[in-house]
């Protein structure tokens, strides 16, 4: 299982996303993102998730999202892309 970082903002997503998208390889599919250590983080979280499904998809591979904090979710579902990212 792959995890987030505690804080997650447009200064950090780069360095962020190429970890992740290291351990994804890694990964069995569904790769599984926990999301529970997300305390700070602005839309750049959002950016970061769905590149990495991007690259899960070009692997062959799905993406799932554990533990998203609330304001996460709402994030994802005001700017329309809630069901690109799916809970466990």
């Amino acid at each position: 299982m792959l995890s987030l970082p505690a804080e997650l903002t447009h200064d950090l997503a780069t360095s962020c996303l190429a970890q992740l998208v290291e351990g994804m390889g890694a990964e069995v599919s569904p790769v599984v993102v926990d999301a529970k250590p997300l305390q700070r983080f602005d839309s750049s979280a959002l950016a970061v998730l769905l590149e990495l499904r991007r690259a899960c998809l070009r692997a062959g591979k799905t993406l799932v999202v554990q533990g998203q904090p609330q304001h996460l979710s709402d994030l994802a579902t005001l700017y329309g892309i809630g069901a690109l990212l799916p809970s466990a």
